[in-house]
């Protein structure tokens, strides 16, 4: 298997914590860059209990992007950045379908993502951008819990 490329999709959790400590361990194995991605819902997507249309402060989402990006910044120091030419992104709209595509874009070798372990009622509920990523992806994915 050759890795030229390792995308980590992060949501700031501790499992995406520990699926990027996973990707730089095999990114020096491979001497591969690291992609790091989020994807923030799309702020005109989301569910409103008033079932009206609320128009969004002014510059909203651009403060979104702006904040994730901050926090993509602070996952690895400027060293880190440089020893692993780390790529980031912030993509809005549906987690998984955000990351297939990135894949495809910058074709990406392997994946290395968190996934929260969830079972039963609140996985039927909630759902898995992993499971869904995994069943769908064109490359390895590798799932860290």
């Amino acid at each position: 298997m050759n890795v030229t490329k390792i995308l980590v999709p992060v949501d700031f959790s501790e499992q995406s914590t520990h699926a990027l400590d996973c990707a730089k361990t095999l990114a020096e194995k491979f001497d591969a860059p690291i992609y790091l991605l989020t994807v923030v819902p799309d702020p005109f997507m989301l569910p409103n209990p008033s079932g009206l249309y609320m128009p969004l402060p002014a510059g909203y989402a651009e403060g979104l992007q702006r904040d994730a990006e901050a926090h993509l910044q602070g996952l690895l120091s400027y060293v880190e950045r440089a020893r692993f030419g780390v790529h980031s992104a912030v993509l809005f709209g549906d987690p998984a379908i955000k990351i297939l595509d990135y894949v495809g874009v910058e074709t990406i070798d392997l994946i290395v993502m968190g996934t929260h372990g969830r079972g039963g009622f609140a996985h039927a509920l909630m759902g898995s951008v992993a499971e869904k990523v995994v069943r769908s992806a064109t490359c390895p994915v590798l799932t860290v819990r």
